[in-house]
């Protein structure tokens, strides 16, 4: 009877393990472009909270209650930074670089509670964004990053094929963005590395590593689904988010740091 125990407990903790696995690694075959990689086009968007808090948070007013989209729940802050982000997360209302309509960095502007659009070429893949209208290249075929330090709001996006899945390496930030609106933060010196696998016709499965070694004590990452947008007649629409600002600080030059 023990043996018979032991083997069925064995049985279910394989089938309880080759599940997980296949959750956490896709096997959907997706559908190709001409030059054989995924494709991966369409209009994109995520159905979480991470835009508000990347870690597990309540509700509060204007803020939707929702669950982390953190491996192992936490951030891994230095203990300065961690009082910094705190300080952040109480003047978040002013301090927040979204407040002031600048562009929201990355991986931010992916799960932003806009869509967003991947459009494929044989060199270049090209994220277009609702919001403000971003637009990211990146750059494939091995081309490297320019030489820095260069700072830009969104970074520089060089690509590869992992397979099924799109390897997006990102360097050469600002520190004038935040993870979201609670105050979680970086430097200058951040790096990303995203992936994003196609896990069936309508979803996609994104990851970012983060990495900043004047915050962070080691990299950590994030994950979550995207969806497709089913609408027939889906498109990116306009969100100016600088021109309703114009109309109440156009007096006010201090309000636009991102000139």
């Amino acid at each position: 009877m023990r043996l018979r125990l032991a083997l069925l407990a064995a049985a279910v903790a394989a089938a309880l393990g080759a599940v997980t696995a296949a959750q956490t690694r896709p096997t959907y075959n997706p559908p190709r472009t001409k030059d054989g990689h995924p494709d991966l086009q369409g209009i994109w968007q995520v159905l979480n909270t991470a835009s508000w808090d990347l870690e597990d948070h309540g509700a509060r007013l204007g803020v939707p209650a929702g669950r982390g989209v953190v491996e192992g729940g936490a951030i891994p802050y230095q203990p300065a930074a961690l009082a910094r982000r705190d300080e952040n997360t109480r003047n978040r209302a002013t301090l927040d670089p979204e407040t002031r309509c600048g562009l929201p960095g990355v991986p931010r502007i992916t799960y932003m509670p806009y869509p967003f659009r991947i459009v494929q070429q044989a060199d270049t893949i090209n994220l277009l964004y609702e919001y403000v209208g971003a637009v990211r290249f990146v750059y494939m075929n091995g081309n490297p990053h320019p030489r820095g330090p260069i700072e830009w709001f969104m970074g520089d996006s060089r690509g590869r094929w992992e397979g099924n899945t799109l390897v997006v390496d990102v360097v050469h930030f600002t520190d004038q963005t935040w993870l979201d609106r609670a105050g979680n933060f970086h430097s200058e010196a951040l790096h990303v590395v995203e992936r994003y696998t196609r896990t069936g016709p309508d979803h996609l499965l994104y990851e970012a590593t983060i990495e900043d070694p004047k915050v962070f004590t080691r990299p950590w990452t994030i994950s979550m689904p995207l969806y497709r947008r089913q609408e027939r007649d889906a498109e990116l629409l306009e969100y100016e988010c600088m021109s309703y600002l114009l109309e109440e600080t156009w007096d006010r030059p201090e309000a636009f740091p991102f000139k």
